[in-house]
């Protein structure tokens, strides 16, 4: 695909057998067009087999496209030429649509203003703001998630240029697990202009220096099928879309299910192609399937939104100090009185480490019995279950916080009580720097949004850390904002967890995350 630059963009098109015009699929991504995203989505060749023209295009700088990649803020305009482009085409009727997750979910909503629009597209996994939907949580970096992600990027940019001794350094790096240690290093040697490393070195507690890209509401109006997970970095960029898409006048479909951002245990792919076909070639079908389905994390069952949008149930916390050493000790009481405190002890040396959830790469459920046994993990736990629960919406903890240092983390998560094992279901963290945090006050902390049922029996708890190494970096306690591993520095940290009026309560999940 020429550009008007004179770059070239590298696509890959699989056609329908015979000949003839047909709708036309595009997905633009900075991988290598062969993968064409198939480690979520049905091979093109499927979408063919089904009588759609399939497109895959390597953005500009990245797989056999020539010019200079630089994230983001170059699709704009090289996705308005590409939609007109592809309309062209000999075989194509002139009906496009687009699809993708992460970084090609993104790309379907950069368009430069005054072209012409996808007739249909189903961005999935992707958000429009690069601080709270790419790149941070609660005030902190995504560390091993955002530092991976660029150093696979650098790695492409490596092997691009021909530098192979780069690309088996960052290649080893990541499989070895020295990149959290030593990534940001291999970065500004192999990357220094990257996108990723741009991302670390903007305040992830300011907007000051963030992109928040902007669609125009006509596109925000267009046919959509918005995809999410519930163990998945970007969900809070799907929700977003979602209220925009309302706010703009469309009525976008939704689909959030118990999945990572690279395990859709199953996909979706029969459900995007009744979606197509219903805005591509004007084909029944896509009203027997639900225009918004939610997946139970504990039913297993997919569930509509339309309870999603008022507040759910409160708890109080109670604990009478020791709620850290017993795990069995700290109380969540539905609709009752907390009271209380408890001193929280975090050690560098040896901080608790986050795992699983949206930001762990080993994303999902996970067994964290052995993580609440830990004396800096402090734990808040209901009593057993008379009959089901459910829990549908934002957790958010707000209680009064101090510490005896100029920083502190507080990390959650919120986690069900099966036959004795404990089962995270959902993460959240909130960093504070500076002088403030040794006075005491009142604070919010923001979790993973979920949708669960908890069964009869069953107990809902409620654990605090001061860290979660390596999702976030470690605060040093200095009030700075250090990247990297732990070093001499870091300080102990004593956290005064303050229960007299503390809440855990569900906020509607169409509520803002910022």
């Amino acid at each position: 695909m020429p550009c008007p630059d004179g770059a070239r963009l590298a696509t890959r098109v699989w056609k329908p057998t015979g000949p003839g015009r047909w709708p036309l699929l595009l997905m633009r991504q900075p991988y290598g067009r062969a993968i064409a995203s198939t480690v979520t989505y049905a091979h093109p060749r499927w979408y063919a087999a089904q009588g759609y023209a399939v497109a895959v295009q390597d953005v500009r700088g990245r797989g056999d496209s020539t010019g200079e990649f630089s994230g983001f803020a170059q699709e704009a305009a090289d996705g308005a030429v590409a939609l007109a482009w592809v309309r062209s085409l000999a075989y194509a009727n002139g009906r496009v649509g687009t699809y993708g997750f992460s970084y090609q979910g993104l790309t379907q909503l950069l368009l430069g203003s005054g072209g012409s629009l996808p007739d249909a597209l189903a961005p999935a996994m992707a958000g429009l703001d690069e601080r709270l939907h790419w790149a941070s949580e609660g005030g902190a970096h995504w560390w091993a998630l955002g530092l991976g992600w660029a150093l696979q990027l650098a790695a492409e940019s490596a092997r691009r240029a021909g530098d192979d001794a780069a690309w088996r350094r960052l290649r080893l790096s990541l499989e070895g697990g020295t990149f959290l240690r030593e990534g940001l290093a291999l970065l500004q040697q192999h990357d220094p202009g990257g996108m990723g490393l741009g991302w670390l070195r903007l305040d992830p507690a300011s907007a000051a220096g963030w992109r928040r890209h902007e669609p125009t509401e006509g596109l925000l109006r267009q046919p959509m099928l918005l995809v999410g997970g519930w163990h998945d970095p970007h969900l809070g960029g799907v929700l977003d879309l979602r209220a925009r898409a309302h706010a703009a006048g469309g009525a976008p479909w939704l689909r959030i299910g118990a999945w990572t951002h690279l395990n859709w245990a199953g996909g979706l792919d029969r459900l995007q192609l009744a979606f197509f076909d219903r805005h591509l070639r004007d084909r029944e079908g896509l009203e027997a399937h639900p225009r918004e389905a939610l997946a139970d994390l504990g039913s297993g069952s997919w569930r509509g939104l339309a309870d999603g949008g008022s507040e759910g149930p409160r708890w109080a916390l109670r604990s009478d100090g020791l709620a850290a050493i017993d795990p069995g000790e700290g109380r969540l009481l539905l609709d009752g009185d907390g009271g209380g405190g408890l001193s929280l002890v975090h050690d560098p040396w040896r901080p608790a480490p986050g795992r699983g959830g949206h930001l762990g790469l080993d994303a999902g459920l996970v067994d964290r019995t052995d993580l609440d046994a830990r004396a800096d993990v402090a734990c808040f736990t209901a009593p057993p279950l008379a009959g089901p629960l459910q829990l549908v919406g934002r957790p958010e903890l707000e209680l009064e916080v101090s510490c005896d240092q100029d920083g502190f983390d507080l990390c959650g998560a919120l986690s069900v009580i099966r036959r004795g094992t404990v089962w995270q279901l959902s993460t959240g963290v909130l960093r504070s720097l500076g002088p403030h945090c040794r006075r005491r006050q009142r604070r919010r902390l923001r979790l993973q949004p979920l949708v669960t049922t908890l069964a009869a029996g069953e107990q809902l708890r409620l654990s605090l850390a001061a860290s979660a190494w390596p999702q976030v970096t470690v605060n040093p306690g200095s009030g700075e904002s250090l990247l990297g591993p732990v070093g001499p520095g870091h300080r102990v940290i004593t956290l005064e967890l303050q229960l007299n009026g503390a809440c855990l309560r569900l906020l509607p999940l169409d509520s803002r995350a910022d």
